[in-house]
């Protein structure tokens, strides 16, 4: 039987909250990527160039440590991976979580909450990080009917 698992990195709680309803319409597993350390309000103060979001996010290589990893990866064949959208890609934890693990042959399906930028960026960035899954389209949830097009994806 197919196995399907949320993933998402939810800096103030909207993703995860989209999350949350992607996976009560898919019966899929939750888990949350939670940075080793927390965020804090001035850590995600996109507008201080010397704060750890935009740090993190000037650097292509960061990588922020994750706190805890998924138990068994290779059980799920499809992946949901839920963000806000930073700077016009996933953060950077996003792509710690990615390196983590090999996707390989599982269905990759991204979306992304944002105030005002869209997914083509973060989906274009994803693919490139691992090439051998095979990534469905994106999409940005940030209302209309996220049960409905989750369970269409699955």
């Amino acid at each position: 039987m197919a196995k399907t698992l949320v993933a998402y990195f939810s800096a103030s709680g909207v993703t995860e909250c989209v999350a949350r309803k992607v996976a009560e319409a898919t019966g899929a597993d939750l888990y949350q990527i939670e940075p080793a350390e927390p965020y804090t309000a001035a850590d995600l103060d996109w507008r201080d160039k010397g704060s750890r979001s935009s740090v993190e996010m000037n650097d292509p290589a960061s990588r922020p440590a994750i706190a805890r990893g998924v138990a068994d990866m290779a059980s799920y064949d499809t992946v949901f991976v839920g963000f806000p959208v930073w700077w016009y890609v996933e953060p950077r934890i996003v792509d710690t979580f990615l390196d983590a693990y090999d996707f390989a042959g599982k269905t990759m399906i991204p979306f992304a909450t944002s105030g005002g930028s869209g997914i083509p960026g973060a989906e274009k960035s994803l693919a490139e990080r691992c090439p051998s899954a095979t990534w469905k389209p994106g999409r940005l949830l940030n209302g209309g009917d996220i049960a409905a097009w989750a369970a269409a994806q699955v």
